[in-house]
C-alpha cells in the first residue's frame, strides 16, 4: 500500500471537487418511489420506452463519480437503445448526503455485501421495476463507469442469479478493497491480488451455484484515475467462474479497437474485453452515428459505441452487430503492453492498515466530508 502521507494528500486535495457534479438533469428519466426498505439511503431514476416489448429485457445503470443518471444517460444514450430495442432502464443514483462526490461505495463491506447498504438497495429496485413493468426476471442486466463499473462488479458477485450479463467500464473487481486506502491503491494498480484468488473471492460472496453472467469489459489505455491492469484482474476474476483459459478464444479489431472474446466449453460468449487504446478515463462514445451520444466529462468520443456494443454482446439488441460495423483480426503486438507489477496474496481478513494509521485516515476523511 502506499505511504500515508500520499494517501493523506489525495483525501485533503478531494473537498476542491466536493461540489462538482456534470449537474445535468433529464425530463425523460422518472423517479422510482417506494422500491423497500433501501438500506443504502440511494434514489432511483427509471426510462420505461413507449413501446415496451412483452417480457422486455432490464438494463441497470450506474453512473460515476460526480456524475447523475440524468447526465450519464445523455451521453451514453441508453434511452435511445431502449427506444428502439424496446427494454427497460433503471438508474440508482447515490445521494450527496452518502458521498459527496456522488460515489458508489463500491469498497465498503457495509455497502459492498449481499443483503446489506447500497447492493441491496439495488436489488430491491430490480425487483420493484419487475413488479411494476414485467419486465423479464431472466433478463437482467447491470452496467456502470469507474465507481459505477466497481458497483457492477460488486452487484455481479452478490446477486449473480438476479443478472443475465453485465458490463464495467474503467472499474474494478470484486473484494480487492475493504477501505478507502486500499481503495485508492487498487485504483493505481497497486496491491493487485493474485488471479487464483481472485474468483474465490466472488465464489465466497453469495453461495452461488448456478451459471455465472456474461461480462464486458472495457479499459482505456492511458486511463490515470483507475489504471488499466485492473481490466486483466477483472478478466481474470471472471476467467476462473467461467472455467475458461487465458488465452481468448477469438481476438480481431472492432471498430479500430483490440477485442478479446473467451467462449465456454458449449461454445457461449460469456466474456468480451475491449481494449481502447490511447483513451483516458470514462465511456467509450461514437457521437456520429445517430445513437443519440453526446461528449462530456468522462465520457469520451473515441468512435466506438459501449452502449451499442454492450447491448450486442448481451443479445438485447435486436437488429444484433451489424449497425456498428464490421469486425477484422489484429495482431496482438498492437496492444500497449500494460505496466508489470508484483502480483501478490490478499492478505487475510483484508483488515486494511494498523489501528493507529486507520484513524488518521478517517480523521483526515471526516475533515474532508467523505466519511459519516
Amino acid at each position: 500500500m502506499r505511504n500515508l502521507h500520499s494517501t493523506i494528500t489525495r483525501l485533503e486535495a478531494m473537498p476542491a471537487r466536493r461540489g462538482f457534479s456534470d449537474g445535468v438533469t433529464d425530463d425523460r428519466l422518472a423517479f422510482l418511489e417506494g422500491f423497500g426498505s433501501n438500506p443504502g439511503a440511494l434514489l432511483a431514476r427509471t426510462y420505461v420506452p413507449e413501446f415496451l416489448r412483452t417480457g422486455a429485457p432490464l438494463v441497470v445503470v450506474l453512473h460515476g463519480c460526480t456524475q447523475t443518471p440524468g447526465g450519464y444517460n445523455r451521453s451514453a444514450g441508453w434511452s435511445d437503445a431502449a427506444d428502439e430495442h424496446g427494454f427497460a432502464l433503471l438508474f440508482p443514483e447515490q445521494q450527496r448526503t452518502n458521498n459527496p462526490n456522488l460515489c458508489f461505495s463500491w469498497f465498503s463491506p457495509e455497502d459492498a455485501s449481499r443483503g446489506r447498504g447500497e447492493a441491496l438497495s439495488i436489488r430491491q429496485m430490480v425487483q420493484a421495476m419487475h413488479d411494476r413493468h414485467g419486465t423479464d426476471t431472466n433478463s437482467v442486466f447491470v452496467t456502470g463507469l469507474s465507481a459505477g463499473g466497481a458497483m457492477t462488479a460488486v452487484m455481479l458477485a452478490t446477486y449473480p442469479e438476479v443478472f443475465a450479463g453485465g458490463a464495467i467500464i474503467a472499474g474494478l473487481p470484486y473484494g480487492t478493497a475493504r477501505s478507502v486506502p486500499q481503495a485508492f491503491d487498487r485504483m493505481r494498480g497497486h496491491g493487485n491480488v493474485a488471479p487464483d484468488a481472485l474468483a474465490e473471492i466472488v465464489r465466497s460472496a453469495s453461495g452461488h451455484q448456478g451459471p455465472w453472467p456474461t461480462l464486458s469489459v472495457w479499459h482505456g489505455t492511458s486511463d490515470a484515475t483507475v489504471d488499466s491492469s485492473n481490466a486483466r484482474a477483472i478478466v481474470d476474476q471472471w476467467r476462473g467462474l467461467h472455467g475458461v483459459p487465458r488465452t481468448p478464444t477469438r481476438t480481431e479489431t472492432v471498430d479500430g479497437y483490440p477485442h478479446r472474446v473467451w467462449e465456454n466449453a458449449e461454445g457461449s460468449e460469456v466474456i468480451e474485453e475491449y481494449v481502447i487504446t490511447g483513451m483516458g478515463h470514462g465511456t467509450p462514445l461514437s457521437t456520429g452515428q445517430g445513437f443519440g451520444e453526446t461528449p462530456g466529462p468522462f465520457m469520451l468520443d473515441v468512435g466506438i459505441s459501449s452502449s451499442r456494443r454492450i447491448a450486442s454482446f448481451w443479445g438485447i439488441d435486436q437488429h444484433g452487430p451489424a449497425r456498428v460495423s464490421a469486425q477484422m483480426p489484429f495482431d496482438e503486438s498492437e496492444i500497449p503492453r500494460r505496466s508489470q507489477r508484483p502480483l501478490q496474496a490478499m492478505p487475510p481478513g483484508c483488515q486494511g492498515p494498523s489501528l493507529h494509521v486507520q484513524r488518521t485516515i478517517e480523521d483526515a476523511l471526516r475533515a474532508a466530508g467523505l466519511m459519516r
